[in-house]
């Protein structure tokens, strides 16, 4: 949740302007560098995976969407985000805000109405399980135990997969490659190299999309001119690189869903994997934000130059946290819409505490957040 401080109140490494004249008193003044022609501000999104998770940034977006202050100049996104950003797009360049939102929401729901005709159907067990895991859910009980011993080349040798028709009947790839409204950046993972790679808008099929999404234990590598790649979960979660060196706009709203922190030390093995593949999943986004915090300071300094990049953050760790690790396959609508109604939840509260400062300055604390 946004924390109880204003930005004013917080050590946060971007120093807010001294309140010394008559527009500072009466509130934090514009960038108008962060504004459109039309008035609104300008932000970059950066979204995050998780599987089902993306249902929590289904409702940020619906959320941010409907605020019609706001504009997106680009996303950067991976895993279950770069799904959520490729049909945003596509509803966004057909039918505008709107049609944004009404595509999220047909695709979020045709996943759900497919997943229950699927091997990963929840039992009435599981949908009565506080933690929405699949624990008792026959089809995902015997892949967990199968993938101990064989690998998705010989489960599933034809490589189907069902998110394959969902991307090509919700995702418009022509109008993404063409369209000129929205900077589009989808991370992956080489698996040759542990580089990360970020294809761009202009370049996007829907096997870019399904390497972003690419889990290596249960999915085929995707091979994309000669090189295979998996989920960008890995090297980058998302890239925000792109964001500092393409985009004008200096606002990151990152839209976090992989838990960074918890209080408890896991004692079982499933509990210690999830645990390895989300410290696996942070690393690289902490990195980058050192590295922006670092950059912050010295351009402040004067020793460097550059623009500042401003930071803002959506999460929830508290509810993340109690969810297992199978819950990221579960895609029961109730627990889609708990999911979306709480990312909507957030959304209003961010935007209630923290829309005068977008193009003002960050409302996290980098250094402590990150370090």
């Amino acid at each position: 949740m946004p924390s109880s401080k204003s930005p004013r109140d917080r050590n946060i490494a971007i120093t807010t302007r001294p309140v010394d004249n008559e527009t500072d008193a009466a509130g934090p003044e514009l960038d108008r560098s962060a504004a459109s022609a039309s008035g609104q501000k300008v932000i970059n999104l950066a979204l995050q995976g998780g599987g089902s998770h993306g249902a929590f940034v289904w409702g940020v977006l619906d959320r941010l969407l409907e605020d019609e202050r706001l504009k997106f100049e680009a996303i950067t996104a991976s895993s279950a985000g770069a799904v959520n950003a490729v049909v945003l797009t596509t509803g966004l360049v057909a039918g505008g805000r709107e049609g944004a939102r009404q595509a999220l929401r047909a695709f979020w729901h045709e996943l759900s109405d497919s997943a229950q005709r699927g091997i990963f159907r929840t039992s009435l067990v599981d949908k009565g399980n506080p933690t929405h895991g699949l624990e008792h859910s026959l089809g995902y009980v015997l892949l967990e135990a199968l993938t101990y011993f064989a690998s998705p080349y010989q489960l599933n040798p034809l490589n189907l997969n069902p998110l394959t028709p969902l991307l090509e009947r919700h995702a418009d790839f022509d109008r993404i490659r063409a369209q000129q409204k929205i900077k589009l950046f989808l991370s992956t993972t080489n698996v040759r190299t542990a580089k990360v790679k970020v294809f761009n808008a202009a370049e996007l099929t829907v096997n870019h999309v399904l390497a972003s999404t690419c889990l290596p234990l249960m999915m085929h590598a995707i091979e994309l001119d000669g090189q295979h790649y998996w989920d960008g979960g890995y090297a980058g979660n998302p890239a925000i690189f792109p964001i500092i060196y393409e985009c004008e706009q200096r606002d990151i709203l990152l839209v976090h869903t992989t838990p960074s922190e918890r209080p408890e030390v896991p004692q079982t093995s499933p509990a210690i994997m999830n645990r390895m593949q989300e410290i696996s999943f942070n690393t690289a986004l902490i990195r980058e934000m050192r590295t922006v915090a670092f950059l912050n300071r010295r351009i402040e300094q004067g020793k460097a130059e550059g623009k500042q990049m401003l930071v803002h953050v959506i999460e929830a760790e508290d509810l993340m946290q109690h969810f297992t690790a199978s819950s990221r396959l579960n895609s029961d609508w109730d627990f889609l819409t708990l999911l979306f109604d709480e990312g909507r939840a957030r959304a209003d509260a961010w935007l209630k505490e923290n829309f005068d400062y977008i193009g003002v300055n960050s409302t996290v604390d980098l250094e402590e957040k990150y370090f």
